[in-house]
């Protein structure tokens, strides 16, 4: 018995450290969300599961781009956060592998892509932000149309994303062609009319909050939890909705085709698309409005949405159009002025 405890203690030792080894075998994310809303999340995960987590941002289009690049060797297991529209053209880019957690079966079908390519985490709606001061000088009341913002009061001084970059300005353009019945022509010409008033579109879709908080400029088209933020750091700026109706984002997850740690990116998935994670918004006062039927949205949040015209963004239109779209955009609305 005096031999054997020596070699049982030998092998309970080598047992610990294989599981300390698998314990410390990092996840490895892209999150199109920003850091302050990503973290914090990761963070809950790590606690429920002991799996760390190491993550990059990247706006929209820079980590489609590089899933996209990386596809014949990934680098990451999990792509977390960001617009339905990306994640519908990865589809196209055959980067996903199909899964569906537990909570598949209870999402409403907009919320999650039928063979489990991606599965929504949140619903992430358009609004227009504009700074109170901007409108008390220019006497103008906060802005409930879309026409509202092709006033002349606005020149050069609205601020929104970049479209090569941001799924928020993705959104945002689909958004019009939803408007316009999906009349291109008749979108496009509203772009370029409004282009006369955009100071500059920023890389990121929140990358225009804080010059609009400041008074560096008049207004934008954000995400809501962006804006809604940007409100929360005690700048004077007003939310409000054009009466034709604003387009919303499911914001998504989605498994990496070729993840080098496949079980445990499954495992980040079913915590991503459940109330475990999504009953964690309000307490980080993080303004997405939950995907799980099992999580109320927060009443503060609720209020800011109460009485708006929300659609949601067909996710197949705009995964098949996505790219082509852009490509317009770029040709025919950044040269406009």
């Amino acid at each position: 018995m005096r031999l054997l405890r020596p070699a049982l203690l030998a092998l309970a030792g080598w047992l610990a450290g294989i599981a300390v080894a698998h314990a410390a075998d990092p996840l490895n994310v892209y999150t199109i969300w920003p850091e302050n809303y990503a973290r914090p999340m990761f963070q809950e995960f790590e606690k429920q599961t002991a799996i760390k987590v190491n993550f990059l941002r990247f706006s929209s289009g820079e980590a489609l781009a590089r899933v996209i690049a990386e596809k014949n060797n990934p680098r990451i297991d999990v792509l977390f956060g960001g617009p339905v529209e990306t994640f519908a053209a990865g589809i196209k880019e055959g980067i996903f592998e199909a899964y569906k957690s537990p909570s598949f079966a209870k999402l409403p079908a907009r919320f999650k892509q039928v063979d489990g390519q991606w599965t929504a985490i949140a619903d992430d709606p358009l609004v227009f932000m504009t700074n109170a001061a901007f409108l008390k000088t220019n006497n103008l009341q906060p802005p409930a149309s879309w026409g509202d913002l092709l006033n002349p009061a606005y020149k050069n001084s609205l601020q929104m994303a970049d479209a090569r970059t941001s799924g928020t300005a993705v959104t945002r353009i689909f958004s019009v062609l939803e408007v316009y019945e999906r009349n291109e022509d008749k979108a496009f010409d509203y772009l370029k009319k409004l282009r006369q008033n955009v100071q500059v579109y920023t890389k990121s879709g929140g990358g225009g909050t804080l010059p609009v908080g400041l008074g560096q400029a008049g207004g934008g088209i954000f995400f809501i939890v962006d804006a809604l933020e940007t409100k929360a750091k005690g700048y004077d700026v007003v939310i409000s909705f054009p009466k034709e109706g604003i387009g919303s984002s499911a914001e998504a997850i989605a498994l990496i085709k070729g993840a080098k740690n496949p079980e445990s990116a499954k495992k980040l998935i079913d915590f991503a698309t459940s109330a475990a994670m999504q009953s964690k918004f309000s307490e980080y006062k993080v303004n997405f409005v939950p995907a799980s039927p099992d999580v109320k949205t927060d009443p503060a949040l609720a209020e800011v949405l109460k009485g708006a015209k929300i659609f949601p963004i067909d996710d197949e239109y705009a995964g098949a159009n996505r790219k082509r779209i852009i490509e317009r955009w770029v040709k025919e609305v950044l040269p406009a002025q």
